[in-house]
C-alpha cells in the first residue's frame, strides 16, 4: 500500500486501470475520480502494456479486463502474482462463464466483478482488496461453490490436508474463517483478536499455504471438507 493519504489521513490506494476499450476506461475513470481516497495512475490498452505501466506506477490494485489483444487478462494476472511484491488484481468483466471465474482465481487474483456491478460496490471492492480482503460478486461465488462442489477428489481432500497439517491451531481457525468468507473484522470479532492480529495470521497463511490470496486459501479448506 502507497504511504499517501488523504488530508483526514486515509490512506490513498493507487488504482491501474487495463481494459482494451477506451469507453470502459474514461467510465471508470469517471466513476473513481471523485474519491479522495482512490487515485487513478495510469490506463492500459492490453495485459502486455498492463505489466509496464504497473512497473513505471507500482499501482496498489489493478482493475484487469479478461478479453483483450496481445496479452489477456488472466495470463497478465497469472505473470504479476508470479513477482515478489505484486499489486492487488480485480478481474472486471462482462463475462460471467465459471472457467472464467475459477482461471482468474487460481492466476492469482484478489477479486472478480462483473462490469455491470453498481459504481459504489466496485468503489468498495477496491476498497476491501487494497486491504487484503477478497472480493466476489456473487455470480463468481457461486461459481467457484460450485466448482468445489462438483471438483473435490480424494487426492485434493488428501494434498489439502496435508498442507493444512502445518498450521498451529489458531492458524488453522483463521483459515477457516477465511473460507466462509469472513472479513478480517469479522473474524477478529469471532476470535476475540484485534484486526492487525488477524492480518498478521493471514500472513503467514499465504506463507505456509503457498497461496497468494485469501480465495485460494479458501480455495484449500474446501477441499481439506473443512467448511
Amino acid at each position: 500500500m502507497t504511504d499517501s493519504t488523504t488530508a483526514s489521513g486515509q490512506p490513498v490506494t493507487r488504482v491501474l486501470i487495463v481494459d482494451d476499450d477506451p469507453l470502459v476506461r474514461s467510465a471508470l475513470v469517471l466513476m473513481l475520480g471523485g474519491r479522495a481516497d482512490l487515485d487513478v495512475v495510469g490506463e492500459a490498452a492490453d495485459g502486455r502494456a498492463g505489466i509496464a505501466q504497473v512497473d513505471v506506477l507500482s499501482p496498489d490494485v489493478v482493475l484487469m479486463d479478461i478479453r483483450m489483444p496481445v496479452l489477456n487478462g488472466l495470463d497478465a494476472t497469472r505473470l504479476l502474482h508470479e513477482r515478489p511484491d505484486p499489486p492487488r488484481v480485480i478481474v472486471l468483466t462482462t463475462f460471467d462463464a465459471d472457467d472464467y471465474v475459477v482461471g482468474a482465481l487460481e492466476a492469482g487474483a484478489d477479486g472478480f466483478l462483473m462490469k455491470d456491478t453498481p459504481p459504489a460496490a466496485i468503489v468498495e471492492a477496491i476498497r476491501k482488496v487494497a486491504d487484503g480482503e477478497a472480493m466476489l460478486s456473487p455470480t463468481a461465488t457461486r461459481a467457484v461453490v460450485d466448482r468445489l462442489r462438483h471438483s473435490r477428489s480424494d487426492s485434493r481432500s488428501a494434498a489439502a490436508e496435508r498442507r493444512l497439517g502445518q498450521l498451529t491451531a489458531r492458524e488453522r481457525e483463521v483459515a477457516v474463517a477465511v473460507g466462509r468468507g469472513l472479513s478480517n473484522a469479522e473474524i477478529a470479532a469471532e476470535l476475540f483478536l484485534s484486526v492487525p492480529t488477524v492480518k498478521a495470521h493471514v500472513s503467514r497463511l499465504f506463507e505456509k499455504l503457498g497461496t497468494t490470496n485469501r480465495v485460494q486459501i479458501a480455495i484449500c479448506v474446501h477441499d481439506a471438507g473443512l467448511v
